[in-house]
């Protein structure tokens, strides 16, 4: 008789946790599409950035130093941070999944709001954790419900501002209150992926300075134009900081990733100029949407989301939008059916894809 052998499972948790689906990039049969479903920067990475990944590439075969020292103090120097408060990650991802790896497991609670990003449940689920969506109103982010979902099984809590995929803001009078009443007992983390957008707003640093159980990530996927490198990075308490450093596998950034990442903070003209643009394409887009009738709320980021009637119609301009090889991004998975994320593309783009929206309009 053969001895009993248990059968080799995942953890649980792992398997409730559905396969993330990016933003569709080509259409069959299409050598060319206009490509708006990921919030990339349509203007691409700045020049400095594009040479220095260029000369990067030459020394390839060198391992990458581990302590990212010299992409840390560059970002310290232009956010006015601590750069020994500063930990680098392959994108922000890699940071906000080291928070929950090293502050929540089985028996743990993560909360997050109910249409926040998909990575956030994914994340609590992949250590153990169960996740817990707190209501929000009207597209925007409820702090007090926030607070409302708050157990004493609660380790950490995931906020974007803006949030993704509604571009709404929480402002800075009720982002203090809820830092103020959240307990010492878990991590407030503010995924500030789009800050850059917005004007002269610090993505959550000062908070992180006041208090000892706050957290803040940003990326240089979006306004930095470098999502096909993934770098990102966190500032947070100089013990937390330490906590990730101890589980953060020592090579994860590769050398040509860090001399982009690098140069792009040198070019903050450029970075500059792609808010400006960014905000001038994005009232066009969203003043253009709600003449054709449409609805959409103020974005702070990259992105418009688009509301129609219903799921029916939503998908049906979803799939109008795909045959004229225009890629948008479907949101039902994030609790809007009858929405469409929109990212906001070079004048050129917009304007292709409001003709498109307004032929749909008139077929239907």
């Amino acid at each position: 008789m053969r001895p009993f052998m248990p059968v080799l499972a995942p953890k649980p948790g792992i398997m409730d946790i559905s396969l993330y689906q990016g933003g569709e990039s080509h259409v069959d049969g299409a050598s060319r599409v206009l490509k708006l479903s990921s919030n990339e920067n349509p203007f691409g990475p700045s020049r400095a950035a594009i040479d220095a990944i260029a000369s990067a590439g030459l020394v390839a075969h060198r391992y990458p130093p581990t302590d990212h020292a010299r992409l840390r103090t560059r970002i310290g120097a232009v956010h006015g941070l601590d750069p020994e408060r500063i930990i680098v990650g392959v994108g922000s991802d890699e940071v906000l999944t080291l928070l929950a790896l090293a502050y929540a497991g089985v028996g743990d609670e993560v909360v997050y709001p109910e249409h926040g990003f998909l990575l956030y449940p994914t994340i609590a689920r992949s250590v153990g954790a169960t996740p817990v969506a707190a209501s929000e109103s009207d597209r925007c982010v409820d702090v007090d419900a926030l607070l409302r979902a708050i157990t004493a099984k609660t380790r950490l809590i995931y906020l974007a501002n803006p949030a993704n995929p509604t571009g709404t803001m929480v402002h800075t009078e009720s982002l203090a209150w809820l830092v103020e009443k959240v307990p010492t007992h878990c991590l407030l983390v503010l995924d500030g992926a789009y800050s850059e957008f917005v004007d002269n707003f610090d993505g959550g640093a000062g908070f992180v300075e006041a208090r000892s159980n706050v957290v803040m990530t940003r990326t240089f996927s979006k306004i930095y134009g470098l999502g096909g490198l993934r770098v990102g990075w966190g500032y947070g308490p100089a013990e937390v900081i330490d906590v990730l450093n101890r589980i953060r596998g020592p090579f994860n950034m590769s050398g040509v990733a860090l001399a982009g990442a690098e140069a792009a903070l040198s070019d903050q003209k450029y970075v500059a100029h792609c808010r400006t643009m960014n905000q001038t394409l994005r009232k066009r887009l969203c003043d253009e949407v709600r003449q054709l009738d449409l609805e959409c709320d103020e974005s702070f980021a990259n992105f418009v989301l688009v509301r129609f009637a219903d799921e029916s119609v939503a998908k049906a301009a979803y799939d109008f939008l795909k045959s004229q090889y225009i890629l948008v991004r479907r949101v039902d998975l994030y609790g809007f059916p009858e929405g469409l994320r929109i990212t906001v593309g070079t004048s050129e783009e917009i304007e292709a894809l409001l003709s498109a929206l307004r032929l749909f309009q008139e077929k239907t």
